[in-house]
C-alpha cells in the first residue's frame, strides 16, 4: 500500500537554507544505496507549507506538488496536491476545513463531513512530509492520540534515542512509532526539536540532507529495536511443541494423491509427521492432543514470489497458512538477519528460500547493489550468491542480453536455478533458448509476441504494452502454441503473479478491482480506504477500460492454457504477504485449473521445483510437519483457503486468528 510505504519512508525536516520569511527543508531518498529522489519543503511564516516530492524507481515513481495551511495545533486547514502517482496516474486532491465542516475531493472521493473535535486529514496520495506533520501533531495532542479523517485513529510513542554525526555536525535523535496507519507501527526518527530526521528500511531511506553517512548508525539502532519487538511478539504468539502432538478428527488432503481422507488422526513429533491413522486411535502417554473438529488438514502453502520485509510479513504469511516463501530479490545481509531471527525463534515467519537478483547499471536498474556490466562481474555475482546460500539467480530487466548465457552457465555450474524478467531487447523465446529455467510474471510471455511494439522493457512499457495489446493475442494461434510447446519441452517453470496485475489493469478511481473484495471489511480503516478508492492502477485513456479488462482476462486465460499444455506453474504473489495468495489461487481456478491441482501447485509442486519434494509439501509419514487446518474445503471452494485456523510450522504452532489480530486485521468469520 502506498500509505504504508510512505509511512516507512517517512518525511524529512532537514534545514539546508533559510530566507527571510521562509524556511526551506530538503531530504534525500536513498534506494538500494543510490540516490533516487528528494523532497523539498518550504515553510512560510504564516503557517503555510509547499512540498515537492519525486523519485525514480525503474521509470516508475511519483512526482507531486502539495501545499498546506495548518492551525496552531498543526492540524491541516487546507491541502492542495497535484502530480502523478507511482504508476504515473494523475493526482489532484483538495481538502478544506471550515468552522463546522470538512470537505475533500480527489479522483475517487467527493465528500463533506461535520467537524467534531480535533482530527488529522490524510490525503489519498500523500507526500512523505505529511507523515512528519502527523507525527508532530500527535506529539502535541492530548495523550498523543488523534482521530484520522476519513477513518481511523493514530497514536505515537517513543522507542529509542541516538546521537549521530553528519556534515552539519552532531544531532540527538529519537525513534518513534506511529500506530494506526498500517498493519504494524511505522517508525520515524525525529530530532529534539520534533523535526523529522530520517526514515529507514532495508530497501529505502529518507534522511536529512548532509547526514547520509549516518544511515548505518540509524539502521543498526532501529534494527535492534525491531528485534526486541519481534522477540516479544514471538514469545506471545508461538506455541513450541515440546512433546508429540496427536491431531484428532481431521479430513486429510495429500496433494500428490489428490484424495480427501475422512476422519483421520495425524501424529507429529520433533517437527515431522510420524503417522496417519483412523480418527479413534488411542492416545499414548506423553502425547498432547488437538481436536481438529472435522477441519481440513493439508500441507502449508508456498508463496513462490515475495520480497520479504519482516514485521507484518511473517505474521501475515503464517496467519494465511503460508509456511514457505521464495524471496525473489532483497538486500542480502538484511534478509539473512531476518531468516536467522526466525529460525532462532526470535521472530515469527515462514521458511525462506533465497533467490539473488542481478541487474545491469543504468537509469532503470532495479533496487539492488548487484549490478553487472561485464562477464567477469556477472560470474563474480553468481559466485557471491552461491557462497551466501542463495539457491536461484533472478536476472532483471537491465542485464545485457549477451550476459544471459554467461550468468546461466555460471549459475548451473554452482547448482543454482536461473529465472527472471526477460531482459530488455530480448524475447522470452531467446531467454529460454539461452538456458533460463523459469520466467517471472505472465506479462513477460505476452511481450514475446509484441517485440515489434516494445523492445525496451526496463520501463513501465512492459505493463502498458500488454494492457493495450494483450486482448488481441490469440492464445490458440500457431505462434503461441509453438512457444508453449518450447516451454514444455525445456521444462520451463512459469511464475505468473497474475494477481498483482489485477489492480494494475482493472483499478480506476472509485472502482476497485476484485482483488481485495473478499478481505476488505477485515482490514484497518486506512487500508480499506486505499482499496475502495481504486488506487494503484495504470493510467487509462478514454475508452480503454474494456480494453485493459479484456487484456487482463487473456492473461488469466493464458495460465489455463499453460497448465493444460503441461507447463509447470508455481504460485507467487509479488504483493501483500499472505493475504494475496488466496486470490492468486482463485484466479488459477478461474483459468480452468481444477482446485485440487491448484492446491498441488501451491504445495508439493513448489517443493518439487525447489528440490525439496522429499521433505515438504505432503501429508505423509516422514515429511516435515508444515501443516494447516482449514475451516472448509478448498478442493470444492477455493475461497475456503482463507479460513485457516491453525498453522503448524514444524515444531511451532500458531493460532491464525491471534496472528491476524496482531497486525490489526480481523480474522475470517467462523462458520
Amino acid at each position: 500500500m502506498k500509505g504504508a510505504m510512505l509511512c516507512l519512508l517517512a518525511a524529512a525536516f532537514g534545514a539546508t537554507s533559510a530566507l527571510a520569511g521562509e524556511h526551506i527543508e530538503k531530504t534525500v531518498m536513498i534506494l538500494a544505496g543510490a540516490n533516487a529522489g528528494f523532497q523539498q519543503a518550504t515553510y512560510a511564516d504564516d503557517g503555510s507549507l509547499k512540498v515537492h516530492f519525486e523519485f525514480n524507481d525503474r521509470g516508475r515513481g511519483p512526482k507531486l506538488d502539495s501545499s498546506y495551511t495548518l492551525d496552531a495545533k498543526g492540524l491541516p486547514v487546507t491541502i492542495a496536491l497535484k502530480g502523478v502517482d507511482y504508476l504515473k496516474a494523475s493526482v489532484d486532491e483538495t481538502f478544506t476545513r471550515s468552522a463546522d465542516a470538512m470537505t475533500w475531493k480527489n479522483a475517487a472521493e467527493d465528500e463533506k463531513r461535520a467537524l467534531v473535535g480535533p482530527a488529522f486529514f490524510l490525503t489519498l496520495n500523500p507526500v512523505p512530509e505529511e507523515d512528519a506533520l502527523l507525527a508532530r501533531a500527535l506529539l502535541n495532542a492530548p495523550e498523543q492520540q488523534l482521530d484520522l479523517v476519513p477513518a481511523g485513529r493514530a497514536s505515537i510513542r517513543k522507542l529509542a534515542s541516538l546521537r549521530v554525526s553528519g556534515k552539519p555536525g552532531e544531532r540527538d535523535v529519537d525513534l518513534y512509532a506511529i500506530s494506526g496507519l498500517s498493519l504494524v507501527p511505522g517508525l520515524i526518527w525525529l530530532d529534539r526539536d520534533q523535526r523529522f530526521f530520517a526514515g529507514y528500511s532495508s530497501w529505502s531511506s529518507l534522511i536529512r540532507e548532509g547526514f547520509e553517512d549516518a544511515i548505518p548508525a540509524i539502521a543498526q539502532r532501529q534494527v535492534e529495536e525491531e528485534k526486541r519487538l519481534a522477540a516479544v511478539r514471538a514469545a506471545e504468539l508461538t506455541r513450541t511443541l515440546t512433546a508429540p502432538l496427536l491431531i484428532r478428527n481431521v479430513r486429510v488432503f495429500d496433494p500428490p494423491a489428490g484424495e480427501v481422507l475422512e476422519a483421520r488422526s495425524v501424529l507429529i513429533d520433533a517437527g515431522r509427521i510420524v503417522s496417519i491413522g483412523p480418527g479413534d486411535v488411542s492416545l499414548l502417554d506423553g502425547v498432547e492432543e488437538l481436536d481438529g473438529k472435522g477441519q481440513f488438514l493439508m500441507p502449508g502453502l508456498w508463496d513462490m514470489h515475495v520480497h520479504y520485509s519482516g514485521a507484518a510479513d511473517g505474521l501475515l504469511d503464517l496467519a494465511s497458512g503460508v509456511t514457505t516463501v521464495r524471496d525473489m530479490a532483497n538486500q542480502t545481509d538484511a534478509l539473512k538477519g531476518m531468516i536467522d531471527a526466525i529460525e532462532a525463534g526470535q521472530d515469527i515467519g515462514p521458511r525462506i528460500i533465497r533467490a539473488g537478483i542481478i541487474d545491469g547499471p543504468g537509469p532503470f536498474a532495479g533496487p539492488t547493489k548487484v549490478l553487472v556490466d561485464t562477464p567477469e562481474e556477472a560470474i563474480a555475482a553468481v559466485n557471491d550468491y552461491a557462497a551466501s546460500g542463495h539457491e536461484q539467480i533472478k536476472i532483471y530487466s537491465s542485464v545485457k542480453p549477451e550476459l544471459v548465457p554467461v550468468i546461466v552457465k555460471a549459475a548451473h555450474e554452482k547448482g543454482l536455478r536461473v529465472s527472471g524478467h526477460v531482459p530488455a531487447f530480448m524475447t522470452a523465446r531467446q531467454f529460454v533458448e539461452q538456458g533460463a529455467d523459469e520466467i517471472q510474471h505472465i506479462n513477460m510471455l505476452f511481450l514475446n509476441f509484441m517485440f515489434d511494439k516494445v523492445q525496451d522493457t526496463r520501463t513501465p512499457a512492459r505493463f502498458t504494452a500488454v494492457a493495450e495489446n494483450g486482448a488481441a493475442l490469440d492464445l490458440g494461434s500457431a505462434p503461441v502454441s509453438e512457444f508453449i510447446q518450447l516451454l514444455k519441452n525445456r521444462n520451463i517453470v512459469i511464475d505468473p503473479t497474475v494477481g498483482t496485475f489485477e489492480d494494475m489493469f482493472l483499478n480506476r478511481p472509485g472502482v476497485p478491482s476484485p482483488h481485495a473484495a473478499a478481505i476488505i471489511e477485515r482490514l484497518p480503516p486506512t487500508w480499506q480506504r486505499q482499496y475502495r478508492a481504486g488506487t494503484g492502477g495504470l493510467e487509462m485513456k478514454a475508452g480503454q477500460q474494456s480494453l485493459f479488462r479484456d487484456a487482463y482476462q487473456n492473461m488469466v486465460n493464458m495460465i489455463g492454457v499453460l497448465h493444460r499444455s503441461g507447463v509447470t506453474i508455481v504460485a507467487g504473489t509479488d504483493d501483500v504477504a499472505g493475504i494475496s495468495l488466496p486470490r492468486e489461487l482463485e484466479l488459477y481456478v478461474e483459468a480452468g485449473i481444477p482446485p485440487r491441482d491448484v492446491l498441488r501447485i501451491a504445495t508439493s509442486g513448489s517443493a518439487e521445483v525447489m528440490r525439496r519434494q522429499d521433505d515438504y509439501g505432503r501429508v505423509a509419514p516422514g515429511f516435515v510437519a508444515d501443516l494447516i487446518l482449514v475451516d472448509g474445503d478448498p478442493t470444492i471452494n477455493m475461497a475456503d483457503i482463507r479460513r485457516v485456523r491453525t498453522t503448524i510450522r514444524g515444531d511451532r504452532l500458531y493460532d491464525a486468528d491471534a496472528l491476524f489480530r496482531a497486525v490489526s486485521i480481523e480474522p475470517t468469520p467462523k462458520r
